[in-house]
């Protein structure tokens, strides 16, 4: 059976890490100048690379080859096999979400006291450490207040808040930042390299536009798009990873705006309804619609020349081209009254008994006659 993609291409170096560049510069040059914490707290969106950097800190902490001064784990000796193979005895990794009582907590505590089977530290992994319960939070709060000297922990949170203060003062605390769509789309192109199958930009684009800011999630997508290319003959496109996920096609969006940018309200109500009669998930459309408009809002406030900038994502050539003249048709002011017009709408539908009634009104309020 062949490893996930996330799983397969999870980074074994520093160097491999994409994003993150505060937190990695900090804990190599920890590292390097041996002056190592005995707590950490890791916080952060799921899928941000919190859980490999500390398998890399624990891999690197007890490589047999690293040398005074560096801080690159050697991925050859004994530790960092098994590190990397998930069977090392110095490295207990611990999931608070189903192992969050007291007795667990205690179990660690007690098994603190022995020294590492045979690594330098006994690192311990709790992911999801705001879901100890309060007791088994103390309990933790003992431990992290008198440390043997060979015990490292690595808390990993994705609701720091809901962590009790006096742990938080015990750690070093690294916050986790969400990828950019450039980082995303940049880590998933080496991928397909190496994978050896092709896809355009503007299909990775959109891979990474619906990871919300998570790597795993994009290489999750990715694999799901993988298993789908054998069904593909040459380049997997755009086209084909709307497809695949069930996205909203630009075209639809594109079409909608020539309606609001010509005033047309009834032909744009017209066009919304017979989405919804042909199926089209009118959330998603409208998601899509405030981010097709926010490019066009930023097409005007930067007067960006080409689909290759990074700032506009997720459209090809064509599309670039249609936006970038429905732009034209409107000022900042308007398009920025539009954009609110529309976001507002999309928190009204959460509660109305007609779906898309808070659309339409929008649509009504957006292409009312406006004096500026």
């Amino acid at each position: 059976m062949s490893l996930v993609l996330y799983r397969k291409y999870r980074p074994q170096q520093f160097s491999e890490i994409i994003g993150q560049e505060h937190i990695v510069r900090t804990l190599t040059n920890a590292i390097s100048s041996d002056m190592v914490s005995h707590a950490y707290l890791f916080s952060g969106s799921r899928g941000t690379g919190k859980t490999t950097i500390a398998r890399l800190l624990a891999k690197s902490l007890n490589c047999q080859n690293r040398k005074e001064g560096e801080f690159e784990p050697c991925n050859q000796c004994t530790s960092c096999r098994e590190i990397t193979e998930g069977n090392s005895l110095d490295l207990i990794e611990i999931d608070a979400a189903s192992h969050r009582g007291i007795d667990e907590i205690r179990e660690l505590r007690d098994g603190i006291k022995f020294a590492p089977t045979r690594s330098k530290y006994k690192v311990f992994i709790i992911d999801e450490c705001h879901q100890l319960s309060k007791d088994a939070a103390n309990a933790l709060l003992k431990t992290l207040e008198e440390p043997p000297p060979h015990a490292i922990f690595i808390l990993a949170t994705t609701e720091v808040h809901k962590m009790i203060p006096t742990i938080l003062s015990r750690c070093q605390r690294f916050d986790f930042r969400k990828l950019t769509v450039p980082e995303i789309v940049k880590k998933l192109e080496t991928i397909s390299k190496k994978e050896k199958v092709k896809i355009e930009k503007a299909a990775l684009e959109l891979i990474a536009l619906n990871s919300g800011g998570s790597i795993r999630d994009a290489e999750s997508l990715l694999d799901q798009i993988f298993t789908f290319a054998g069904e593909v003959q040459g380049t997997i496109k755009s086209e084909d990873i709307k497809n695949l996920l069930g996205l909203v096609d630009i075209k639809l969006v594109s079409n909608f705006v020539d309606f609001i940018s010509k005033k047309q309200a009834s032909k744009a109500i017209d066009f919304l309804n017979s989405l919804s009669e042909k199926g089209v998930d009118i959330q998603e459309f409208t998601k899509v619609l405030i981010n097709y408009l926010r490019q066009a809002l930023i097409l005007k406030l930067t007067e960006v020349k080409s689909n290759q900038n990074p700032i506009i994502t997720g459209l090809t050539k064509e599309e670039f081209e249609k936006l970038a003249n429905q732009a034209k048709s409107f000022k900042i002011e308007e398009l920025e009254r539009i954009i609110n017009l529309f976001l507002d709408a999309q928190n009204k539908m959460k509660f109305s008994p007609i779906l898309q009634l808070p659309l339409e009104l929008a649509i009504i309020d957006s292409c009312g006659v406006v004096q500026w």
